[in-house]
Order: C-alpha cells, then structure tokens, then sequence
C-alpha cells in the first residue's frame, strides 16, 4: 500500500434505514440539560438530516429505496400519549410554525381504523422517512470514487499510532510535524489528518474511547406480510414505531423497488434478551441473533397488527433476521470533532441508534472543523453538545440505555 494517502476509507457496512428523529420524546431532556436553544437545535438538525438525506438521494438519482413520509408512533400508555401532546405543546411554543414541532395525534379508534392497529391508545404522526441505508451508501461510494477516492476494501483497520517528527527534521521535508500511520492486514499508511467513522466499533482502534463510546446490539427481522396487510404499490403509508412503556420496537414496509415489495422490516425487542438486555451491552458479534429476541420480533406482527395481519404466507412469516452495531455515549449525544490532545485525529462517532437523523449533518459538520470555515456560523445550527471535548471524553456509560423491561412488554399492556 502506498505509504500516504489523500482519502482513504476503510468498509464496515451496518443496515438500517428509519430516518425519523422523534424530537419529541427527547426534547424535554435536552431542555433540561443544555438549555432551549442547544435543544432546539437539536431538533431542527434532525428533521434538517432527514430532508437532506432524501434530497440527496433524489437529487442524485441514488437507487436506495428513498421514502419521504411521515411516520406512526402507536402509543399504548396513555399517560404517555398525554405528556406527548404536552411537550408537542411546548415545542410549537418556543418554534411557532417550525416543521420540527408539527405532530398531528390520532384517537385510539383512528389507530384502528387509520393505522391498523387495535388495543392503542393513540397514535402521533410527522415528517419522517425510510431507505435503504446499504444502497444509499453504495451510491453515495460509487459519486466519490468518480471524483477520484480510495476505498479499500476487505482491510479492517486494526490500530492507530500517532507519529511526531522533531522539528530538526520537520524543517527539512515536506511531511508533516504530527502524523498518523493506520495498522491494517494488508499494510500501513500514513496521514495527516484521520477521521474515525467506526461508531460502536471505536474503541478496538483508539483504546481510549472504551467505555466513551459502547457498543450495543440490536436485532431486527424482515417478514413476509399477512394476507391481510396492505401491499405496494399502495401499501402502509407510514413507517411505524411501536411505543409500549418499557421500550419500543421500530418497523418500515420495503416498497414496490425492493427485491421483496411488502415485506416488513420490525426491530426492536432489546429488554426481552438475556439479562433484560444487558447481553447487548458492550458486543460487537453481529454473526449471530439471539433465540429470545427473534421469538419475540417473530410474533410482533400479530401481536401489533392482530386481525388486520391475516394468515401467515405459505412461506413462512420470517424470510430473514440481522443483527448490527450501534454505539452509546455516557451523556447520549454523537462525538464529534478533533480529538482532545491529539492534533489531525478526528471523530464522527456514537449515534445513540439514530445515526440515520445524524450522521449525514455531523459529517457536514466535521468537514467545516477540518477546513477551518467559520466557527460562529456552524454553532447557529450545530449542536455544541455533539462537540468531543476533554470533559465528555471522560464520562463512562454506566447506565441502561433503556428502562428494565416490565412482565409484559408486548404490544398489549
């Protein structure tokens, strides 16, 4: 391998696709601890990712599956469906006629009838979205290697060494005075500034991020839908988020252009694993799926949708299951930015399962960092809570991520 290099990525594929931000059940929070207008911010970057994302894959004819819809969060806790409507409240408050604060609720029997899901208490609608986050990738890989990019492929990057040239011999080359070299199988090369995109995968690569940023496990499941379940091209018209108290699963329909039209893609059942959980915590084996964890995704559907979902195809209701990678931080925000102490290190990391509502603006971010461009114009719209500082950096996660399941998490509470 050539021993410096301008652009050179390295491939770790993960597989989502629900671009939807749910400002509303984090916005309280995020009021609480950094102030309105950081939270505000918040907010507005998220629904600003969503339709950024879609328009660049519109706008470059990117064949990912691209949906710009709303979404259907079910809640079955009427309590939450109540402090919902009361932060909603609040939002449209603090930014009138803003898209970020626009929800509509849906009565239980609307659910129903609307929505196809019986026993809710009510539902909450808004701007959201769905792709295939596998095929935007690849078209977005396919524009940059046009331009001249390096991708290697196959080469796990296995550790990161910071070099210092002394400036003796600094004052007598071109090469840097700070540099990089990146360890892989296949050889090592050598930067001036690296980027570290490896969200869950972080801390393998730079041992000082363990504990900053925690893997965590997920687990999803892609069904034939039932006989009585609406296919493309009409189809669902909304993505769908399962909210029953102790958690929440998440569910897209692939659309006419899939390979699978119709199949439903539902994930979630995180408390439901071994240890309530905790199994996922800290794992970055996604070779496997966890038995109690498909039984539960398997029968979601029915339990979701009941009569409305029919009889199973002859197929068979599961055609395939996954598991991926995500990756937590102590305070629940992305990092960032350079690294503390360590000048040409950067990071874009820990995106808290929501990386599809951030990773496409915290790159846009990132991108202004390395160029130096005007600090007071990204801090009008980028968080300054998302900035890697040496403060965050020594927070530990030592919590749950979610709450400990209740005896019955199912869709009937």
């Amino acid at each position: 391998m050539d021993n410096m290099t301008d652009e050179t990525p390295f491939q770790k594929w993960e597989l989502g696709g629900h671009t939807k931000g749910a400002s509303y059940t984090t916005f309280p929070a995020n009021v609480e601890k950094l102030g309105l207008e950081e939270a505000i911010k918040i907010a507005k970057l998220e629904l600003s990712t969503i339709r950024q994302v879609h328009g660049f894959a519109r706008e470059h004819n990117i064949d990912c599956e691209s949906r710009h819809i709303d979404t259907a969060d079910i809640i079955y806790n009427q309590e939450t469906l109540d402090q919902a409507a009361k932060t909603v409240r609040f939002m449209q408050k603090v930014m009138p006629n803003h898209p970020a604060s626009k929800y509509t609720f849906w009565n239980k029997q609307e659910t129903e009838e609307r929505f196809l899901v019986p026993g809710a208490a009510g539902t909450i609608t808004y701007e959201a979205g769905s792709l295939s986050s596998y095929k935007f990738v690849i078209g977005l890989l396919k524009l940059c290697l046009k331009r001249g990019l390096n991708l290697q492929t196959n080469t796990p990057v296995t550790g990161l060494q910071r070099q210092d040239i002394n400036r003796a011999s600094a004052s007598t080359t071109t090469t840097p005075k700070n540099f990089w070299t990146i360890i892989t199988p296949r050889g090592n090369i050598q930067a001036a500034k690296v980027i570290m995109a490896t969200n869950g995968y972080s801390a393998a690569i730079y041992p000082k991020l363990q504990g900053v940023i925690v893997p965590v496990r997920g687990q999803v499941t892609a069904q034939r839908p039932g006989s009585n379940m609406p296919v493309p091209p009409s189809g669902l018209v909304n993505t769908y988020s399962f909210n029953y108290g102790s958690g929440f699963d998440y569910m897209i329909q692939c659309p006419q252009s899939s390979k699978y039209p119709g199949d439903i893609v539902i994930g979630g059942g995180f408390g439901v694993s071994k240890n309530d959980g905790l199994v996922n915590y800290g794992n970055t084996d996604d070779s496997v799926v966890e038995a109690a964890t498909s039984e539960y995704l398997a029968a979601s559907t029915v339990e979701f949708f009941g009569k409305n979902w029919g009889r199973d195809n002859v197929a068979g209701r599961v055609r395939h299951e996954w598991t991926g990678i995500m990756g937590y931080s102590a305070d629940g925000y992305p990092l960032v930015g350079e690294m503390p102490g360590e000048p040409g290190l950067f990071i874009s990391a820990s995106f808290q399962g929501h990386g599809m509502v951030h990773c496409f603006l915290c790159a846009q971010a990132l991108t202004s960092m390395i160029f130096g461009d005007d600090e007071k114009t990204l801090d009008s719209w980028f968080p300054r809570a998302y900035k890697v500082t040496s403060e965050r950096l020594k927070q530990r996660l030592d919590h749950r991520i979610t709450p400990s399941p209740k005896p019955q998490s199912k869709a009937r509470l």
